[in-house]
């Protein structure tokens, strides 16, 4: 009698691209899911290290009665003073260009070269505002400036219709103007903060510093193209041109400002 034969089963060339398909379609959304997530995570990193930062530069003020200058490209962290400048005349080198003191604030995560960094990796920006108020020159970061202007007269400053300290605006046309300004689908989100903290967002490492948007690319004043005390918080996916905007922005609220000051004696 001759012996079974038995073939062994398997699959077909179509079947195994079949399963190879549907592991590469599984591996493709797992490797998605893990980007989303870590993306997530890098926003809420962000948020909390702003929100650390606004914490830090009220204390300061608290602590020292102005704020500091920003960070210069070149200053390691530290705040910098323009030349001549100091405390006794608050002279910053970057008023509206500059980076986060994270050395003089002790904060972090730091680079190597003590710039506070966002989730990202890239360098968090501080911009201040310089106005003079009832004659006092750039009462926010001169030694017990706000208190030689008075609260007064800086709340009226940032109530004048033609004045205003920093702006803050939400954007579906794009910033030009010396304030948030009046095109449709624009919003003045405040004209009263002293001080502006913001990330350039994800698309820092693949569009430069400022991003590829129109609006990213005027928040890092000066700029020709838009005013030096004008930031855009927040824009519509539809809105601007040269792509994606993504800007995480926190800012200084003049009246919690006033009230930490006054706790801690600095103010009236």
């Amino acid at each position: 009698m001759m012996p079974r034969i038995h073939l062994a089963n398997g699959f077909t060339l179509v079947e195994l691209a079949i399963v190879l398909g549907i592991v590469a379609l599984l591996l493709t959304g797992l490797v998605v899911s893990v980007s989303a997530q870590l993306d997530l995570q890098r926003l809420s990193e962000t948020r909390a290290t702003l929100d650390n930062t606004r914490e830090a530069l009220l204390g300061f003020a608290a602590a020292n009665g102005r704020l500091p200058c920003p960070a210069s490209s070149t200053s390691n962290g530290q705040e910098s003073f323009a030349s001549g400048g100091s405390t006794s005349n608050g002279l910053c080198s970057n008023f509206y260009n500059g980076f986060v003191p994270a050395a003089t604030l002790g904060l972090t995560p730091t680079d190597g070269n003590g710039f506070l960094l966002d989730g990202w990796g890239a360098r968090i920006r501080y911009a201040v505002d310089n106005s003079t108020i009832n004659g006092v020159t750039n009462p926010f970061t001169r030694q017990d400036g706000m208190k030689t202007a008075t609260m007064a007269s800086i709340e009226a400053t940032a109530e004048n219709s033609s004045g205003g300290l920093l702006f803050v605006c939400s954007s579906s046309a794009g910033i030009t103007a010396v304030n948030c300004g009046s095109t449709a689908g624009t919003v003045t989100v405040t004209r009263k903060t002293p001080a502006v903290v913001y990330s350039t967002g994800k698309n820092t490492a693949t569009g430069g510093v400022a991003g590829t948007n129109v609006d990213e690319a005027a928040n890092p004043n000066p700029n020709s193209a838009n005013n030096d005390r004008v930031f855009v918080h927040h824009e519509p996916a539809a809105a601007g041109a040269g792509g994606e905007y993504d800007d995480i922005m926190t800012w200084l609220s003049l009246p919690v400002l006033f009230n930490r000051m006054m706790s801690a004696g600095r103010l009236p």
